[in-house]
């Protein structure tokens, strides 16, 4: 069982930086990729980012550029550097983990893009 905890979230004025962070339970070599996906209000979960254990990073078309995902191995940890945050990038944001077999979601933590 993996447990995934995120935090780092809160308001923020547009064109601002927030960095999230998720706690992962177990170490990270034993998970083929972690990502980050968001949920605004009344619409579908969306992937954000993705690092996989070779550190391989893809990202959604709209935070390209503004977004780095990363993979701290020593703190089992996955960050999300949110840079230039528009207010369309609010949103509730999760921390995935894909253990090919297994997949588990964090509690998720709230982002809001606001002036």
């Amino acid at each position: 069982q993996v447990q995934l905890v995120e935090s780092g979230g809160g308001l923020v004025q547009p064109g601002g930086s927030l960095r999230l962070s998720c706690a992962v339970s177990v170490s990270l070599r034993a998970i083929y990729s972690m990502s980050w996906y968001r949920q605004a209000p009344g619409a579908q979960r969306e992937l954000v980012a993705t690092v996989t254990t070779d550190g391989t990073t893809t990202y959604a078309d709209s935070v390209k550029g503004r977004f780095i995902i990363s993979r701290d191995s020593a703190k089992n940890t996955v960050p999300l550097q949110m840079n230039s945050l528009k207010p369309e990038d609010t949103a509730a944001y999760y921390c995935y983990a894909d253990q090919l077999a297994r997949h588990y979601w964090g509690q998720g933590t709230q982002v809001i893009v606001s002036s």
